[in-house]
């Protein structure tokens, strides 16, 4: 057991939740970033490690992480050890300027096409979800919400029948970071879809969330699950779909509306 390390992930965790005020899961992201460079450093055997941090130190890291992750992702490493070094200084554990000492990689607006499909491939993709089976019914629903309002899948996955407001003839969709829900008009089509998997598709184990899997364990489903289910129907379809997540139809969406 990593006592000191979860010791000091564990008082970060309040301060960005405290003070920052950083939703959970945006916090459980620094904590990743922040659990690999402890253990990177031997903070475990050696607490004062830290106070001997260089900037050779911080980028050979940086450069470790940029072996496997792409640029986008290495600015949000990056971004989450600044953090992290900053709190590290008022804590006293860490010199002053740490933070100003790691370079960012840089990105530019538009520089790679949108991740998008043209508007009759997602139609077609709609068209060949098999509809007569539960698991159909359920990933019909599930990607003609992402295609009509351009969710993402963790939206789609957290969606309870409480935010279906029937007879307002709206829906209701949380956002986790700004916890301000977003309202959209319920359409006939979408709500035909909620209907007729809720009736003819869904188990009965009792929660509240709208989709459920069909698999054990019994329980909702997760980003994960809109993910995998995305990958099946698109390599059914036999459409020319190169991407791997139902993210390309947020995207879709987006451009066809444009």
């Amino acid at each position: 057991p990593s006592a000191r390390v979860d010791a000091k992930v564990a008082g970060y965790r309040s301060y960005l939740q405290g003070v920052r005020g950083l939703a959970p899961s945006t916090a459980t992201n620094h904590l990743i970033t922040v659990t690999e460079f402890l253990e990177g450093h031997y903070y475990e055997r050696n607490p004062a490690r830290l106070a001997a941090l260089t900037r050779a130190d911080l980028e050979a890291f940086v450069c470790k992480v940029g072996q496997r992750v792409g640029r986008g992702r290495l600015q949000h490493v990056v971004a989450h050890l600044r953090s992290f070094l900053r709190f590290l200084a008022v804590e006293g554990d860490v010199p002053l300027g740490l933070d100003a000492q790691i370079d960012t990689p840089r990105l530019y607006r538009g520089e790679q096409l949108p991740r998008s499909l043209p508007w009759e491939s997602v139609s077609a993709l709609l068209r060949s979800i098999d509809r007569s089976t539960p698991i159909g019914r359920r990933d019909y629903a599930m990607f003609l919400l992402i295609a009509t309002y351009g969710l993402r899948a963790c939206d789609v996955a957290a969606l309870t029948l409480d935010d279906i407001e029937w007879r307002a003839g709206r829906i209701r969709v949380p956002q986790r970071k700004t916890a301000n829900p977003l309202i959209f008009p319920l359409t006939d089509e979408v709500g035909a879809s909620l209907v007729d998997y809720i009736e003819n598709g869904r188990s009965t184990w009792p929660c509240r969330e709208v989709f459920l899997r069909c698999e054990a364990p019994q329980g909702p489903v997760r980003p994960s699950t809109v993910a995998s289910a995305f990958r099946k129907w698109s390599r059914r379809s036999g459409l020319p779909i190169p991407f791997k997540g139902p993210h390309c139809l947020r995207h879709s969406y987006a451009v066809h509306l444009l």
